[in-house]
């Protein structure tokens, strides 16, 4: 059986997709067997066929070199760029957290390590219609996932940084950790940010990425500890 983690971000276009494309890379590059997988994806094109492509496993796989089939990376997958219960609701096949089980479970049975990405931030919606609601909390605490939160390195960032954080905590969801995206090497806002999203979530910044990156400066083993 694997290993796994959660990766949630403080809001939407925080690079959370790039940042986990980097973690699935470094670890296939330590020497373990990676897997990614994501409960639902939205804002989809589609292919010459009519299919649509789950544009964020495509890229995560394309960066990290995964030879995992692109179709065990995400069960539901929508063309409307807004969250997953409203494209559900425009196009049909709302979230299923049996479903979403079924496959996460297969890929613990073959990988080492799997890596699954939210959607969006963690108060995503991913259903709520007649049947009752799935929020992606519920997947996480069904899964039985730490967390670790990407978030942007520049202003504003110690404010959603650490209300997130908390709410994960208040849900006694473990954090594992935070990855600053977009960061600027010697800028002093930023160096401040790091040093008080650490100080005032109680939770260590375990690397940070500059726009460009291609490695995540961050020890394989180290990023593998964090699993569990």
């Amino acid at each position: 059986m694997s290993k796994n983690l959660f990766i949630t971000g403080t809001g939407t276009d925080v690079g959370k997709t790039y940042v986990t494309g980097l973690i699935v890379k470094k670890l296939r590059e330590t020497g373990y067997r990676p897997a990614y997988y994501k409960a639902g994806m939205s804002g989809n094109l589609r292919r010459a066929d009519g299919s649509l492509i789950p544009g964020d496993a495509d890229f995560v796989r394309t960066l990290a070199g995964l030879e995992q089939p692109l179709e065990t990376m995400c069960p539901y997958v929508y063309e409307n760029a807004v969250s997953p219960h409203l494209a559900a609701r425009l196009e049909g096949g709302p979230v299923d957290l049996d479903v979403v089980k079924a496959g996460f479970d297969a890929l613990t049975k073959t990988y080492d390590l799997v890596t699954m990405e939210g959607s969006g931030g963690i108060l995503c919606p991913l259903r709520v219609d007649e049947t009752g609601e799935l929020w992606l909390e519920d997947v996480v605490k069904a899964l039985n996932l730490g967390c670790l939160v990407v978030a942007d390195a520049g202003l504003g960032t110690i404010n959603s940084t650490v209300l997130t954080v908390e709410y994960l905590r208040a849900r006694n969801i473990p954090v594992k950790g935070i990855i600053l995206n977009h960061y600027h090497p010697g800028d002093v806002m930023e160096e401040d940010n790091r040093l008080m999203c650490e100080k005032r979530a109680g939770v260590p910044v375990v690397a940070c990425v500059a726009d460009g990156d291609r490695e995540l400066n961050m020890d394989g083993q180290a990023l593998a500890a964090l699993y569990e």
